[in-house]
């Protein structure tokens, strides 16, 4: 095989790389490219993000660096639709050409609204958006902390409403409401807000309004992110949110306490009216005061017909005055006449009393006295002789008694002591336990049978009478009628006319008098009752 001979130039492998590579880098320095991301899985260990931007015939590799990464306003997710924007380069290595990043936005509202769907889907499934979570806002907040631009005409909406309304402290956090800083400086302004300390030199809101005012879904997109819907999710601090005008919602909206339409909305939820306050205070202390007023009247009205059927005090001791007037106009004959009994008795005791009939009762008393202490002196002698005979030979007994029953209680006491030792008490003690640990564990075994089966009869016959009482019957609407003895009246006949009756209903009693005649006792015609007859018991 002959040689072909060329003067065509070599080239090494790297040198056809590195001219490609800047022949695409000089060729496409900017481009804009439109494509669905696929192939995304997040950030690399390194910080970069490497995915594919597709279309139906074509693909391209994508990287975007660390640094870009962290300054995108829109994230890279899977099956977005996107324009990116960079520069084109090849990878010598794999002889591939990628597009390098630096900006991504959506390809329209159309994707915008599907990356915004799918968000807030995610959200709701982790409980961000629930109503359980919501928290009721402070009736009268002493500090309201605004989250919002302090140039824009928002913020000087919500402090001439305040103004109007009810005066407050308000601290304002001033952050930027559009852009790629947006969603970072609220997140910190809800953070720095719940920081601070209530006693601190820095009143801690009790109240926070993030507002601002309308725009497009990419000026409000902000407030979309998923950092700011977790910040207001997760604050301590209930949260007003009014973002864009009335027709626009954003993620916040559904995360917040509450949403108002618009920022001045925001503000009157915020407070009540100063003045309508003030006068609801002033009804409320009036209608207490003409409250306080006619119970004092009615509690006079009572105590005066309290009054007026009780009796007058002269007739309550009228009858004991009586009493002690006739006591008294007899009181002298009664004297007389006890002094009178009184003199009769001692004349008749006089007579009994002489000098002489008391020394003879005296000389007789005097005589049995002494025969006396002779037989009692001679039968004592007689008593301590017997004794004494009777008590010698005990004495005599007594030593060796004591002798022998000393004996037997030191043997009794000498058999007690090998029984008395540590060792078989301690045997019998645990034998003793052995047989009673089971017996205890029955017996409170049994107790608790035995008190549960106590409690669940005495429940049971709690519910019967419960069920059988009569008070049952008058919580439907029955009453119970009973007489001054506390009788009950079963029928009409027994109900005389000017009786006084009490009726006893669910919830008390009342006090009822018969103005009629029963129906036995009326007259009747064929018509009916009389006109003018009265049939009820009241």
């Amino acid at each position: 095989m002959s040689q072909v001979l060329t003067n065509a130039a070599e080239f090494t492998v790297s040198e056809i790389a590195q001219a490609v590579k800047r022949t695409v880098e000089d060729e496409f320095g900017h481009v804009r490219v439109r494509g669905e991301i696929s192939g995304f899985r997040g950030q690399h260990s390194s910080g970069h993000a490497y995915f594919t931007l597709k279309d139906d015939t074509a693909s391209i590799d994508a990287v975007v660096w660390k640094g870009s990464y962290a300054r995108l306003a829109f994230k890279p997710e899977e099956g977005l639709e996107v324009i990116a924007t960079g520069r084109l380069t090849t990878f010598p290595r794999s002889s591939k050409y990628q597009i390098v990043i630096e900006n991504i936005e959506p390809a329209g509202a159309g994707a915008l609204m599907a990356l915004l769907e799918e968000r807030r889907k995610k959200l709701l499934a982790e409980g961000l958006f629930a109503r359980e979570r919501k928290r009721p806002l402070p009736y009268l907040p002493r500090v309201i902390g605004v989250i919002t631009s302090p140039t824009g005409a928002v913020i000087r909406d919500i402090l001439h409403r305040l103004d109007d309304r009810f005066p407050s402290h308000v601290l304002v956090w001033p952050v930027r409401v559009q852009g790629e800083t947006c969603a970072p400086e609220v997140v910190n302004a809800i953070a720095g807000f719940n920081a601070f300390l209530p006693d601190g030199p820095i009143p801690r809101p009790d109240l926070l309004i993030v507002a601002r005012g309308g725009g497009s879904i990419e000026d409000l997109w902000g407030f979309n992110e998923e950092a700011v819907v977790r910040a207001v999710a997760g604050s301590a601090i209930p949260i007003i949110t009014a973002v864009g005008h009335e027709t626009d919602t954003t993620l916040v909206d559904y995360a917040s306490d509450m949403r108002a339409p618009t920022p001045t909305a925001a503000a009157e939820a915020s407070v009540p009216v100063r003045a309508e306050l003030i006068a609801y205070v002033e009804d409320q202390g009036l209608r207490q005061r003409q409250t306080m007023r006619r119970g004092l009247a009615s509690l006079k009205d009572r105590l005066r017909a309290a009054g007026a059927g009780l009796p007058r005090p002269a007739d309550l001791v009228s009858t004991q005055r009586q009493s002690l007037d006739l006591a008294s106009s007899q009181l002298a004959g009664a004297l007389r006449h006890f002094v009178q009994a009184r003199r009769m008795a001692y004349s008749n005791l006089a007579a009994t009393v002489q000098p002489r009939l008391v020394r003879q009762r005296h000389a007789e008393l005097a005589e049995r006295l002494a025969v006396l202490k002779r037989y009692g002196e001679a039968a004592l002698g007689k008593t301590v002789d017997r004794a004494r005979l009777r008590l010698d030979p005990c004495a005599r007994q007594l030593p060796t008694a004591a002798a022998t029953a000393l004996e037997r209680k030191q043997t009794a006491l000498a058999r007690l002591v090998p029984r008395l030792s540590a060792k078989p008490l301690r045997a019998e003690l645990r034998h003793a336990q052995g047989r009673l640990s089971p017996l205890g564990a029955r017996l409170d075994a049994a107790a608790g049978q035995a008190a549960h089966a106590r409690r669940v009869q005495w429940e049971q016959l709690g519910k019967l009478l419960e069920t059988l009482s009569y008070r049952n019957v008058l919580a439907r609407g029955y009453a119970l009628v009973q007489d001054d003895t506390g009788a009950i009246v079963t029928s009409q006949a027994a109900a005389r006319p000017g009786e006084a009756l009490k009726l006893s209903f669910a919830d008390g009693e009342v006090g009822v008098v018969v103005a009629g005649a029963p129906a036995a006792r009326r007259k009747t015609s064929r018509s009916g009752p009389d006109e003018g007859s009265q049939e009820s018991l009241f």
